[in-house]
């Protein structure tokens, strides 16, 4: 049963190209799948989450995390009485802009671009893939998403305003998006906060005594397993912990965002729209609990000494590749040549370099770059 509330895939905006309706998918359960079968969704799986793979096999790569935003997304949804489909597959194509090398190949690319009067944005760049550089359809360029879905794509995370952005006008940038959108960023946080703990310990980047004194919720629940559970080996311990760290998140952002829709006396996806701010958040003690710990993460683990040669090899491969594009762009493959012709070549650069693997891009570097 929906809310009233959620969005129905009946009263959907529709395609930009009219389509027949399947006969046992509806639009939203397409459009999933439609994502899942891109090319640019595949190669999710070589791109950097926060470690690459001299680590590790096991840790998260931008895929694996993916699946697990759409599972945490999965459950919040259903328990909201919001539309599952729609949210599964905003959950699926919420990364797919993003390029090699994680947050240190997205800020590369930016400073590059802007050196040209241009910026790169990795949710305006899935806009991009799934308009137009995936090619798997006869009758038209791109994915043909439905109109809710791409509008999630641009305003899951942040706010778009209108003026600055003029070309995003159709997707009501003046409103809040619908609470199927709302909860990808924060199913999102969820996600790579208790992962990135996970795997920073894994990787012995993080030391448990450190996280109990910097992160109190850890603590808190340590102490709760460590009673529970005195003699089982420390890994399985913190597995437990970071399992209640995730039910605690997950079960408040419900509970919380119940309780502000009730307040705020909403009873319609119109009044989610209209609304003064979205209404899909943490409580204010929870919130703090989550602020404390992505602190921590940036502190002691994305900034850290042990992290900040690869971050700088990315810096240095993406601006050496951007740089050397715009020098001899008739290295480039032939389908950016042409695109070349109609776009800044900046742009057409950036666009080449975003859709890469880390493998990719560093056989791309040996080629053209090193002597």
């Amino acid at each position: 049963m929906l809310a009233d509330y959620a969005v129905r895939v009946e009263h959907s905006r529709g395609r930009r190209h009219p389509e027949p309706q399947h006969p046992y998918r509806n639009d939203f359960q397409r459009d999933r799948d439609r994502v899942i079968h891109a090319r640019a969704f595949r190669r999710l799986e070589a791109k950097t989450q926060v470690f690459t793979r001299r680590y590790s096999d096991h840790f998260r790569n931008r895929l694996t995390h993916t699946i697990e935003v759409a599972q945490i997304s999965r459950t919040i949804a259903s328990a909201l009485g919001l539309n599952v489909d729609l949210v599964e597959a905003l959950a699926l194509v919420h990364d797919l802009g993003h390029p090699p090398f994680g947050h240190a190949g997205e800020k590369a690319l930016d400073t590059a671009m802007r050196a040209h009067g241009l910026a790169f944005d990795h949710n305006l760049h899935a806009l991009r893939i799934v308009e137009d550089f995936e090619l798997r359809y006869a009758a038209f360029r791109g994915l043909n998403l439905t109109f809710e879905v791409r509008e999630g794509i641009i305003k899951h995370s942040r706010d778009y305003g209108p003026k600055q952005f003029p070309e995003l006008a159709e997707y009501l940038l003046e409103q809040c998006p619908p609470l199927e959108a709302q909860l990808i960023d924060l199913a999102d946080e969820i996600a790579y906060n208790t992962a990135d703990l996970d795997d920073g310990f894994e990787a012995r980047l993080l030391s448990l005594d450190d996280i109990r004194s910097g992160i109190p919720v850890f603590e808190r629940f340590y102490v709760e397993v460590e009673k529970t559970y005195p003699y089982v080996p420390e890994k399985l311990k913190f597995n437990e912990i970071i399992k209640r760290m995730l039910d605690r998140l997950v079960g408040d952002l419900i509970e919380n965002t119940k309780q502000r829709v009730k307040a705020a006396n909403v009873h319609t996806l119109q009044e989610v729209r209209t609304s003064p701010e979205r209404l899909a958040a943490l409580s204010p003690v929870v919130e703090e609990e989550r602020r404390v710990t992505k602190g921590f993460l940036y502190e002691n683990l994305y900034f850290s000494p042990s992290l900040a040669e690869e971050k700088d090899d990315a810096e240095i491969i993406v601006g050496a590749l951007f740089a050397y594009w715009m020098e001899k762009p008739s290295t480039l493959p032939h389908n950016y040549q042409q695109k070349a012709g109609q776009e800044p070549l900046a742009r057409v650069v950036c666009d080449y370099i975003a859709g890469m693997t880390d493998h990719f891009i560093y056989e791309q570097y040996q080629k053209f770059c090193e002597d």
